[in-house]
């Protein structure tokens, strides 16, 4: 069991929970905006005590996130998907629109001076109140763009403010890095465990400077591209300072970072989410492997291989099936896939390798990173998450650089190859790369151009493997003008056509693909393979028809197929969303943009 911190620590957390789960104590009686600033903001106490209800941590949820893009294909009626394959509208787009948060952090900004407590107390808590309110807005602003903003908590008469039009993406994203930049210089690096400190701060205030800066170069539609290099300078310049404070490491191995009980103490977290279910926090494995979402076989294709040249140089790669395309391969591949040859733990005593399993709608591939290979219940719900990571600010260092036309050999060495020498993985050569740009790349992000194309492209190409599965990739597509990638229907495993496959790497079959009018026999009349194990068998066809497995030629053979309806991405207005049409009709001023 993790060790626990100090009874006041605990007493806050325990209020939290109140807070969040129940109606029965102080501050649901009197909720965070009506909290008499007269009677509650006057100790340290009081500042922790709130500022601990609006705490919030990336979890292993995470793991879930990216369906719908070219990483997961997905069974679910994700909304963008839906989008591109149906008639979105300010009607039917409707979440989003939600600013309670807002304003229970706008209502301690208003109040926490109250306190006596020291200027620097108080400064840590505001800076806390004010990195909250950053993500809040940022949030916003990757899917409004022009938003609001409010500095102060409103009241029912402040008919101005409530009626207000949006205010420009400019002057919302300068607030927002100015409570980043408040939050850096004043938030303490000594904190109760669990909760952010001044290098978090910094972290986020790093990749918020990366993500509108690469956001305003490539979108010419918010005429702001003269902006993007101060964005970039201070996403370089944060993420230098904070490699530079030399806290900070990669590690252990890259699959621990997944499957630790407890992260405590790992030099390359910043900060992990904690699960314990002696605390009554706990994890599951629930939907990881093959519940609504499936990676994509160009996610598996992106990987290098193991002596660093490019799955995709390989000659005949496109017809590659399962058990080849993980034959030397960037060993992060296995730590986010099922490989060939896995064996479960649910399957002991008798451990014997796991056969893929095929569904309808479904690649194929399942999804090892965020499943915790245990029988064990406690065990499961005890992995910690690791919410913020060095490896981040490394990518987000290198990339920064790239884009502004600095980066050196020596910024990759002390950034992205770090990352590759984890792994074994060769480095990457400045030169190398910029000479000979992937063209499987270069056809994916068409606007990258310029003598740093080559090297822009590998750290895409490195943020993408290292951080495969845990939420980062929309936002990536989104800020490289690259949703079009979107449009493309993720495919799967693989298979020539009918006959019988070996899943597991032994050379021995383990599946037989069968026409669709084929009869499947009765478990004693199957075929068996030379280990005396029954094939599974699967009726396979095209899309639509009546069988198990879909594949893009039918029983002529291709990569299993998860959906055939067309997409489309509208540049630039599928980049936001729409304000909800009840919203627009309580305020005219709120009028949509870019084509909503």
């Amino acid at each position: 069991m993790k060790k626990l911190i100090n009874i006041h620590t605990i007493l806050a957390c325990c209020m939290v929970l109140v807070v969040a789960s129940c109606k029965k104590d102080f501050m649901d009686r009197y909720p965070q905006t009506s909290v008499p600033p007269d009677l509650f903001f006057k100790s340290e106490e009081d500042l922790s005590l709130y500022i601990n209800g609006l705490l919030t941590i990336p979890g292993r949820d995470q793991y879930l996130e990216d369906q719908g893009t070219d990483d997961k294909a997905t069974t679910g009626a994700v909304e963008v998907k839906s989008i591109m394959t149906g008639n979105p509208s300010s009607q039917n787009i409707t979440s989003g629109w939600s600013w309670g948060r807002l304003r229970n952090i706008n209502y301690f900004l208003d109040n926490y001076s109250k306190a006596q407590v020291t200027d620097a107390v108080k400064n840590h808590y505001a800076g806390l109140a004010r990195f909250y309110r950053a993500l809040f807005y940022i949030d916003k602003v990757k899917r409004y763009s022009d938003i609001p903003w409010y500095s102060k908590t409103l009241n029912p008469s402040d008919s101005v403010d409530l009626y207000k039009p949006r205010d420009p993406r400019a002057l919302v994203m300068d607030s927002v890095m100015a409570d980043l930049a408040f939050a850096a210089a004043n938030v303490k690096e000594d904190v109760p465990p669990g909760t952010p400190n001044v290098w978090v701060m910094k972290l986020v205030q790093a990749r918020t400077a990366l993500y509108e800066g690469t956001y305003r170069k490539y979108h010419g539609e918010l005429n702001l591209a003269g902006s993007a290099d101060g964005f970039l300078q201070t996403a370089a310049q944060v993420a230098g300072e904070i490699i530079k404070s030399g806290k900070f490491q990669i590690q252990g191995s890259y699959s621990a970072l997944f499957t630790s009980a407890s992260l405590a103490g790992n030099k390359e977290v910043l900060l992990s989410s904690i699960y314990d279910q002696d605390l009554k926090r706990s994890g599951s494995n629930a939907n990881i492997l093959d519940y609504e979402m499936s990676p994509s076989r160009e996610l598996v294709q992106t990987y290098l291989m193991s002596d660093g040249s490019r799955f995709t140089a390989q000659p005949g790669y496109q017809t590659f099936g399962f058990v080849q395309e993980f034959q030397n391969r960037d060993p992060r591949l296995m730590a986010s896939f099922v490989y060939p040859g896995f064996v479960f733990a649910t399957n002991s005593p008798n451990p014997k390798p796991y056969i893929q399993r095929l569904n309808k709608n479904f690649t194929g591939y399942h999804q090892l990173k965020g499943y915790v290979n245990s029988t064990e219940s406690k065990v499961i719900a005890s992995v910690d998450f690791p919410a913020y990571r060095y490896a981040e600010v490394l990518l987000i260092f290198a990339e920064a650089k790239a884009e502004l036309g600095t980066l050196t050999q020596s910024d990759l060495d002390a950034s992205v190859n770090l990352l590759r020498a984890r792994v074994g993985l060769p480095n990457l050569d400045m030169g190398w790369a910029n000479s000979n740009p992937d063209p499987v790349l270069v056809a994916k992000y068409s606007n990258v151009s310029g003598s740093n194309q080559g090297v822009i492209l590998e750290i895409r190409r490195e943020k993408r493997v290292e951080f495969a599965m845990e939420g980062y990739r929309f936002d990536d597509l989104m800020r490289w003008a690259a949703g079009k990638e979107l449009e493309k229907i993720p495919e799967g495993i693989y298979f020539p056509g009918l006959g019988i496959f070996d899943l597991t790497g032994d050379g021995i079959p383990d599946i037989k693909l069968v026409d669709k009018n084929t009869t499947i026999p009765d478990e004693d009349q199957k075929e068996t393979n030379s280990l005396g194990e029954k094939l599974v068998y699967y009726k396979t066809g095209s899309f639509g028809e009546n069988v198990t497995v879909y594949l893009k030629n039918g029983t002529a053979g291709g990569a299993t197929v998860t959906e055939v309806t067309p997409r489309q991405f509208i540049d630039p207005q599928y980049y936001y969303r729409p304000i909800p049409f009840n919203q627009v009709t309580l305020n005219p001023a709120l009028k949509q943009i870019f084509g909503w």
